[in-house]
């Protein structure tokens, strides 16, 4: 891969889907599908919306370390990025990834206290493609 950066960035572009991963109570793996980040920051930060009462809410406040994937199931490839998961409840984080809409889930609007954003930022990454797998570096 020339260009991990542009490479991986257009992947998780075009995708709606987004799956994230967490540590559970137990320690075991769990993952979830998550509509795509609301913004990102070159590959090493990306901005999620989510409920503050969720569980995987509790599960990154308790252990930061995640992972999130990007998947083009049309040309079986993907990006996978490691690093760690913080929840933000301040106004401007809130603000920054508001969209129209969002009252659908947060019907208390921006300020609702169940709507939070997920910040993840990457450490490193592997990339999927042509029967090839390589790691990276963010």
């Amino acid at each position: 891969m020339r260009d991990a950066e542009t490479t991986i960035g257009n992947l998780a572009d075009k995708q709606t889907v987004a799956f994230i991963g967490a540590a559970d109570e137990e320690g075991f793996p769990v993952v979830k599908a998550m509509l795509a980040p609301r913004k990102r920051e070159g590959i090493k930060v990306f901005y999620f919306t989510t409920n503050t009462s969720s569980r995987h809410t509790a599960q990154y406040r308790e252990n930061p370390k995640a992972c999130i994937y990007f998947c083009d199931r049309r040309f079986f490839r993907g990006a996978m990025l490691k690093g760690t998961m913080e929840i933000l409840e301040d106004s401007a984080s809130k603000e920054m990834i508001w969209r129209e809409g969002d009252t659908m889930y947060y019907p208390g609007g921006v300020t609702d206290p169940d709507y939070c954003v997920m910040r993840f930022t990457a450490v490193s990454g592997r990339f999927y493609s042509n029967f090839h797998s390589e790691d990276f570096e963010v």
